[in-house]
């Protein structure tokens, strides 16, 4: 695995999405999904390092804290390859989606051209803790709603990868991503995974028209109830951690 997957690969597997449709689905659903961005091989590889304790800086009980039920795992610094390089590949193509969400709500845009730089700058600001998780979910676990904001360095937007086959490995476990509309009803949306998709959606909100101008309608996701099997995913995320 540290030696196959080349960011070269991480990028001609990221440039085969559409990205100004996933910039338009962002925009209108707050979500978008890609092309494969792993084989099957490369999703069972790294399922296989959830029980490599070595690998992980910490382990979350979802149920002790009320998280929901299941467990995840943050990445020590010490990424596998196949990690490291799709967020290298990703965060030019989410940059341009940030950029643009933060103009049209009148918001800084800190976030440098460089990956390495922006956790640099993460690194300088008191977060200095990897981010990216491994999730493991079996047969009755659920992710409560919630935001992966980590502290006041914060990038707009994320992305899950699907490591095992819907339907096959598992049942159940759909992504659920929940809109806090203003003044409205809160509106929901579902998505399947499958292996080796990649979900692009908001850490936090997405800018909505109104009819005094743009205004953030805040989101929050979570995983529906696994009804069988077990469900892994890879959270890359795009800031460290306090």
């Amino acid at each position: 695995m540290r030696t196959a997957f080349t960011v070269t690969e991480a990028r001609r597997r990221v440039a085969a999405a559409d990205w100004t449709a996933v910039a338009a689905e962002l925009d209108t659903q707050g979500c978008a999904l890609t092309p494969p961005l792993l084989t099957p091989d490369e999703c069972r590889a790294l399922t296989a390092l959830y029980d490599d304790a070595d690998r992980f800086r910490s382990t979350v009980d979802m149920a002790r804290h009320r998280f929901g039920s299941g467990q995840y795992r943050y990445f020590t610094h010490d990424l596998p390859e196949p990690v490291r390089q799709l967020r290298r590949a990703l965060y030019p193509r989410l940059l341009t989606v940030a950029r643009d969400w933060a103009q049209r709500l009148g918001r800084p845009a800190p976030w440098p051209d460089d990956l390495e730089e922006w956790i640099e700058m993460c690194h300088a600001a008191g977060q200095d803790r990897s981010a990216q998780i491994l999730l493991r979910y079996g047969p009755d676990d659920w992710n409560a709603l919630h935001r992966d904001v980590f502290g006041d360095m914060l990038f707009p937007l994320q992305v899950v990868v699907g490591l095992d086959a819907y339907g096959t490995d598992y049942t159940g476990g759909e992504f659920l991503l929940v809109e806090q509309r203003p003044r409205a009803q809160s509106r929901g949306i579902t998505t399947v995974l499958p292996q080796g998709h990649g979900l692009v959606f908001t850490t936090r909100d997405r800018p909505i028209r109104s009819t005094r101008g743009w205004s953030a309608g805040g989101m929050r996701h979570g995983v529906s109830t696994v009804r069988s099997g077990r469900r892994h995913a890879l959270g890359l995320v795009f800031h460290d951690a306090a």
